[in-house]
């Protein structure tokens, strides 16, 4: 009897695998893609202000989001798919939730766009994997139990952040600290999305709501501060459509499909690797270089962002 179905439990075993690792793949081309915006979101300065690139982002995300949702669009009872425009159309619920993510979307990406412009792109991402500690401690002031250990991942964030940003005159660069109320903002974001899932807003289409309303905030701040122009837009194309395209668009598309074949901390972890990516991302393409006292901020850093999201027997670090 246990020869004969163990067969049939070693396929089932080989496919759980097999789906789990399919999970873990998506998952970390969707690290190396974030990571690597960095360095686009970088190069992109060269060519056009930060409000300019950010509303620009925004229009490209928009574009490669609409066939995202056609594709995962619902049948009818019949079979057929509805019209198009119906399967774009975002009910009440979606709409306000797509404005309010715009919001700090918006506001999150261009701290983090103008912050580049004045740190490097390996920094950059360190600091803004803060916003991964930042969720649950900024959930315990809107009523959620928060695990003790968190207290102790603040406080290794907080010390990393020191040694990646504070100089020898106990000053801290001015883009190292737009950058960190960008991790602030992000932070805010990922509880907006959440509060309006557990409404039953309709994730995708939310996504590129929030998007629209996102280009609307810095096509805004584009018309106050900056003039561009179509040569200097098409000049910056390809930093543009990588972080619109592929880092809006592709990634957001491939973090969906791999959470459906991966435990949440576990998915977490792996995108959490978007850091480090950034750093060498940085090193490989652009030739930056990080000091000793840098690395060590890095370091403690990924280890608050870690423990973060790894259960611990509730004996050692329990709720609070």
């Amino acid at each position: 009897m246990v020869l004969l179905f163990f067969p049939y439990s070693m396929k089932g075993f080989i496919k759980m695998y097999q789906t789990e690792a399919k999970g873990t793949i998506f998952l970390l081309i969707t690290a190396l893609i974030w990571g690597s915006a960095f360095v686009a979101q970088s190069m992109g300065m060269d060519y056009v202000g930060p409000f300019t690139f950010s509303a620009a982002r925004d229009v490209v995300a928009i574009i490669v989001l609409i066939p995202v949702i056609l594709l995962f669009a619902e049948k009818r009872d019949d079979g057929s798919y509805p019209p198009i425009w119906q399967q774009l159309k975002p009910d009440a619920i979606t709409l306000i939730g797509g404005a309010w993510c715009g919001l700090t979307l918006g506001i999150a990406d261009t701290l983090q766009q103008v912050g580049i412009s004045m740190t490097t792109a390996g920094k950059a991402g360190f600091i803004t994997a803060i916003y991964i500690v930042l969720v649950p401690l900024m959930g315990f002031f809107i009523g959620r139990r928060v695990r003790r250990i968190i207290i102790l991942c603040v406080a290794l964030a907080m010390v990393g952040f020191y040694f990646l940003c504070i100089n020898g005159d106990f000053e801290i660069a001015f883009g190292d600290l737009l950058v960190f109320f960008c991790a602030i903002f992000f932070a805010l974001h990922i509880l907006v999305i959440d509060h309006f899932l557990l409404k039953k807003a309709h994730g995708i289409k939310m996504s590129w709501v929030q998007f629209a309303i996102a280009f609307l905030f810095s096509a805004t701040l584009t018309a106050l501060f900056e003039s561009p122009t179509a040569s200097i837009l098409w000049a910056a194309k390809w930093p543009i459509l990588y972080a619109g395209g592929l880092s809006s668009g592709v990634a957001y598309t491939l973090q969906i499909v791999g959470q459906k074949y991966t435990e949440p901390t576990t998915a977490t972890l792996i995108m959490s690797l978007e850091a480090v990516f950034a750093v060498l991302a940085g090193w490989l393409i652009l030739g930056e270089v990080m000091s000793a006292k840098e690395i060590v901020g890095c370091i403690l850093v990924f280890m608050a962002v870690i423990l973060a999201q790894i259960p611990l027997p509730s004996h050692l670090f329990g709720k609070s």
